[in-house]
């Protein structure tokens, strides 16, 4: 048997519950693995907590989509995977258990120098990051604003602006500011101010910002210091983006991805992997609890974890 967590009802984190399930094995197209550490997201709490709407609750309903682990089994038709390789697992369904099935496209070979935790730390983080950098067009020449930029998605988006050509400035708490300064930005205390501070460092102005705080503030700030509102996105305001002129990714955003935007998200995984592998990218990990344990895993993300909570079967 295997383990998995799940809810059979909308709440607070003492709704998930471990069960036992069965091993699952591949159909065809499909691989199986045994899960070394699994990603806790910020979505995984609100979809729990009906925070994010979600389809009424008819049976157990499993948790997590982002994961890395060892492949046991792989199903007809697939290509380029066996038993025993190491792998990263991205856009899953129950990623919280011992053992999943995948399909072959959400799997990215995982080099020894990327550790499982570091794996699971990247799917829904770099894909939206990069996804939001790339739609923006960011590159050499771009100053770019970030509003929150300590969390694992504004990590992400620091590290991947810089990595293009772009100036970073980052708003972040002072705890959190030699964090941001290490990844390449420079950090801005969150509070009044930030208009003129920002137009001190950055006289010759700002060509893009990115809204991850969800703050009144931050929308204000993004609105009055970049002329051009098509790069302008939130990804926490996604219902009140269209109304004030500027793009969202997630967020609640009514507006489905394209499928470029789709497949850019599906590219940020191995194109990390890899920088990761190089020494080239940078995955700050928090508290690393077992499976049993995902409702504190819950609670220590609603709290703001400093890195990236990761559950270990």
């Amino acid at each position: 048997m295997s383990t998995a967590i799940v809810y059979t009802e909308f709440g607070g984190p003492e709704v998930l519950t471990a069960t036992e399930i069965a091993v699952p094995a591949p159909a065809a197209g499909e691989v199986a693995v045994r899960v070394e550490a699994a990603g806790v997201n910020p979505i995984d709490y609100k979809l729990r907590a009906g925070l994010r709407v979600s389809a009424p609750i008819t049976e157990p309903r499993r948790v997590g989509s982002d994961a890395a682990g060892i492949v046991t089994a792989v199903g007809d038709g697939v290509e380029g995977y066996r038993a025993g390789q190491p792998v990263v697992v991205f856009g899953a369904s129950g990623a919280y258990a011992s053992d999943i099935v995948v399909r072959a496209e959400n799997l990215v070979p995982r080099p020894p120098q990327v550790s499982a935790s570091e794996g699971a730390a990247l799917g829904i983080p770099v894909g939206t990051a990069y996804q939001t950098l790339r739609s923006l067009a960011v590159g050499a020449g771009d100053t770019v604003l970030i509003h929150g930029g300590s969390g694992a998605v504004g990590q992400a988006a620091i590290q991947y602006a810089v990595l293009f050509g772009a100036t970073v400035l980052a708003t972040t708490s002072d705890r959190r500011a030699d964090r941001v300064r290490a990844l390449g930005a420079t950090p801005l205390p969150y509070g009044e101010g930030v208009v003129a501070r920002v137009r001190e460092l950055a006289p010759q102005g700002v060509t893009v910002a990115i809204d991850l705080a969800g703050t009144d503030e931050a929308l204000a700030q993004s609105i009055e210091l970049v002329a051009d509102k098509s790069r302008i996105a939130t990804l926490v305001r996604g219902k009140d983006a269209a109304g004030l002129g500027i793009r969202a990714f997630s967020g609640g955003n009514p507006v489905p991805l394209t499928d470029q935007e789709q497949a850019w998200r599906a590219e940020a995984i191995p194109v990390t992997v890899a920088l990761l592998a190089a020494g080239r990218f940078s995955v700050e990990l928090a508290e690393q609890l077992p499976l049993a344990d995902a409702a504190e895993a819950h609670r220590l993300v609603e709290a703001g974890a400093d890195g990236k909570v990761v559950l270990v079967p």
